[in-house]
């Protein structure tokens, strides 16, 4: 059973002009028959997906992120399961399109977690029902505090990162396992841009989070990817980057540098994580060669080895025992 993990897959601006002009499948590039492979696919889609909405102008806010409804197709082509929408561009076009949005993804049977039309929906577990696998999935962010959801308004799931946030996560935990689910992911759109190393205070909530019940911390929004942690044989992956995207690229922290994880699952828990370097450029992502494969396979090695993981290497394989 393998489950594919991506961090932010951003759809909208030039990407979408790329959608329109090129079709569906141009922003997997030559990585979609690695998710086709995948039993599940789970992304933090880092955007809006609907035709109406005005910029969201209520406070100062730079960016704002749409994409056509073609990008659903473009999500169902890549087989995406599941979204996480619990972040800082899912409300860019106000509510209007967001509500669309929700009904868009509805009609192609594509889930989401982390946002919804109020705060229970918010917050409520998604299940996927794999063959031979339930798989919950949580998720949370810690950014736009305007953007909680309320009994009555919709929004994101919105919680500080604190250890007093963690009951909130266990009881999604434990509503997941109520539903069903045999392994439970938490997908946190977590933490500032472009740092390469979390905080001691976010490696503390992360591991909390595991002793919670979690069986996987899936972070995401540093636009860089951090270190993988092996913690009570559970992987937290502190940030798994950027997947698709059309942004300006950082020539030291080399935003455009990603990386694909698959979970390897056996007898319900993650035994390991196998890691695909990825390159995006000019809107769409690719598998990593030459050079640029060597400097991610050597960032991602030395940022796990900081926190006692071993990155394994055979080849053009790499992966990260958990149990």
């Amino acid at each position: 059973m393998v489950v594919a993990l991506t961090g932010d897959v951003m759809l909208g601006r030039l990407v979408n002009e790329a959608l329109l002009r090129h079709g569906p499948a141009y922003p997997w590039g030559d990585v979609l028959p690695d998710l086709h492979r995948a039993d599940a696919r789970i992304v933090n889609l880092e955007c809006v997906i609907a035709r109406h909405g005005t910029p969201w102008q209520r406070w100062p806010k730079v960016f704002h992120f749409r994409a056509n409804p073609l990008a659903v197709d473009a999500l169902k082509l890549a087989k995406i399961d599941c979204v996480a929408i619990a972040n800082n561009h899912v409300l860019d076009y106000e509510e209007e399109a967001f509500l669309e949005m929700l009904e868009l993804l509805e009609a192609a049977g594509i889930a989401y977690v982390g946002a919804g039309r109020n705060l229970e929906e918010a917050r409520r577990p998604v299940i996927l029902s794999l063959q031979g696998l339930r798989l919950g999935v949580v998720a949370f962010t810690d950014n736009e505090p305007g953007w909680k959801a309320t009994a009555a308004t919709p929004g994101t799931n919105y919680l500080p990162v604190s250890l007093e946030s963690v009951p909130v996560l266990q009881e999604g935990i434990a509503r997941a396992r109520a539903m069903g689910a045999e392994l439970v992911i938490v997908s946190a759109h977590w933490g500032p841009n472009m740092r390469l190393r979390p905080t001691p205070a976010f490696r503390e909530f992360a591991r909390a989070v595991i002793e919670a019940g979690a069986d996987v911390f899936h972070g995401h929004s540093a636009h860089v990817f951090q270190g993988i942690e092996v913690y009570r044989g559970r992987p937290i992956l502190y940030d798994c980057g950027e997947f698709v995207d059309d942004y300006a690229v950082d020539p030291v922290l080399r935003n455009d540098w990603g990386l694909l994880l698959e979970l390897e699952v056996e007898e319900k828990k993650v035994r390991r994580v196998e890691l695909t370097p990825l390159l995006i450029d000019d809107c769409q992502v690719n598998r990593a060669a030459g050079r640029d494969f060597e400097a991610i396979t050597q960032r991602i090695g030395e940022l796990s080895a900081q926190m006692g993981t071993t990155l394994q290497r055979e080849g053009a394989r790499l992966w990260v025992e958990c149990a």
